[in-house]
Formats: structure tokens, sequence, C-alpha cells
């Protein structure tokens, strides 16, 4: 059984950590709002943009003078993935689920005979592939220390993937990243972002008929420029949806912490009571039955 002492002295500890949980417990669920707000404010304009392009892209595919950001490479046979993940920890399972699930994919890519190279935007993500995979790692992006994530990072990522894509480094690139669903879910989801994904012939007619447009200039030098600015559009999102869930996830973890630790401390004062009764019990005795012996 363990000392007085020892029972106050872990009291004090849990009270201690249940004091910081709840203070990291309000502190996201503020930032969780301001992460929210954006990540949902972000999505029309990325699918909208992400539709229009479809639909542009589907008629100038076949031209000779296509974007490769639009049509690829030609082939298949070394995928990009761009996993985003958290810069740090204490959010329950985020990081780890959107690791497995990366994890995942790059088995069943390897599977198929594919090579596989990573960018890891996060620093919990590179660590979490580089235990397995850390010489398919060709780039690691952290924002650590960074208060806020502004586009302009985003834009950066999507230079740099745009550079290894003009360098012949990879032939299909998808982003991986975790979906804000609410605060208690975060999907971990996988875009393809290089080549475009066009329509179907079949998704097409089934929408009705579609108005045609006419562009100025080409349809091929609109591509060549709205290419990269929606892949930086895209990376946004995946970023902004990324941190809303970081924030969701450790409001809940950090919730669940602070619960946790008010049963340790019941549970602690209860055995604390009954071992100072029990003390208390035992010392009048001794003094009753050295009072009986004289």
């Amino acid at each position: 059984m363990a000392s007085l002492k020892a029972l106050r002295a872990r009291i004090t500890s849990v009270k201690s950590t249940r004091k910081i949980t709840q203070a990291m417990k309000m502190v996201a669920a503020a930032k969780l709002r301001r992460a929210q707000m954006a990540a949902e404010a972000a999505r029309p304009y990325a699918e909208r943009m992400e539709r229009m392009l479809a639909s542009l892209g589907a008629s100038v595919a076949g031209s000779p003078d296509a974007p490769k950001m639009l049509v690829g490479t030609g082939s298949d046979k070394v995928h990009l993935l761009v996993v985003v993940t958290g810069d740090r920890g204490l959010a329950g399972a985020f990081n780890t689920n959107v690791s497995r699930f990366a994890r995942t994919k790059i088995r069943e890519l390897e599977a198929e005979g594919k090579t596989v190279k990573v960018l890891s935007v996060g620093r919990k993500g590179a660590t979490f592939l580089k235990r397995e995979y850390g010489s398919r790692i060709v780039g690691e992006i952290s924002f650590q220390g960074k208060k806020r994530v502004d586009f302009s990072d985003a834009q950066a990522i999507a230079t740099r993937v745009t550079e290894m894509l003009e360098a012949g480094e990879f032939d299909v690139c998808t982003l991986v990243y975790n979906r804000f669903r609410s605060v208690i879910s975060q999907v971990p989801s996988a875009q393809q972002m290089i080549p475009a994904m066009l329509p179907a012939g079949d998704a097409v007619a089934a929408t009705g008929p579609q108005a045609l447009y006419e562009y100025e200039p080409s349809e091929e030098e609109i591509l060549a420029t709205l290419l990269p600015q929606n892949l930086a559009i895209q990376m946004y999102r995946a970023i902004l949806e990324n941190q809303a869930g970081f924030f969701g996830s450790q409001m809940t973890a950090m919730d669940n912490a602070t619960r946790n630790a008010g049963e340790m401390i019941n549970k602690l004062t209860l055995n604390y009571n009954r071992t100072r009764q029990a003390n208390i019990t035992r010392e009048l005795i001794e003094i009753i039955s050295g009072a009986e012996a004289v």
C-alpha cells in the first residue's frame, strides 16, 4: 500500500496535469472556430475551381499542346504522394490515422510495381513514415513555430511539385490529407492532382446539356496559367482542412484527458482517505493495547 506522502504527491501531480489539459482544451477550442471557418470558406472556391478546370480540360485533353499538369507525362510508373499531417502531437489518433492511410496507399502502389516518392508536409507524418519508408521521402516541409499558414506557403509547395513534374521526377501526384467533417470526425482522403481528374463521357452526359464557351486566349494558354494556381488552391484547402481537423481532434483528446484526470483524482483521494483512516485506526489500537498492558 502506498504511503500517505506518495499519495499526496500523486494527487498534486494529477491536478497539475488536469490544469494543463484544461488550458490546452480551451486554446484548441478557440483556434478550432477560426480554423473551421477558414476551411469551410475555402471549400466552395476550391471545388468550383476544380470543376471548371475539369470541364475546360476535357476539351483540350487530346491536344498535343495540352499541359503536363492536365494530361500527365503519358506514364504512371512513378507516384508522388504529398502527405499533409500536423506538426504537433497531443491530438489523439489524428496524425496516426492519415499516416497509416498514406502507408496503406504506398503498399498498394508498390504491390502494383509502381515507384513511390513522398513529400511530407508536417513533422508528424515524416516521423511516422521514416520508420518504414525513409528512403521514399524526397522532402520535408514543416510549419512548426509559424502562427498562421498563408496561401503563399501552399503556393511554395505547389511550385516545388510543379518543378519536380517539369524535371520528370514523377508521373502522378496524389494529395493525402485529413478532411474535416466534424469536431469528432476527420476522414483521411486521397485526391489525385496530376494528371487532373477529367469527367468521363457518361458523367458529362448524365448532367444534361452543357453550355458552350469561347475562350480568349486559347484554352491551352488559360490552362497553363490556371492549373498551377489550382494546384496551390487545392494544397491550401488541404492544409486548412488539416488544421481544422487537428484542433478538433486535440480539443476532443484534451477533454477526454481532463475527465480521466478528474476520475483518477477521485480514486486517489478515496484511496488516500482510506489509507489515512487505516493508519489512524491502527494507531488507536496500538495506544489502547499499550494502555491495557500497563
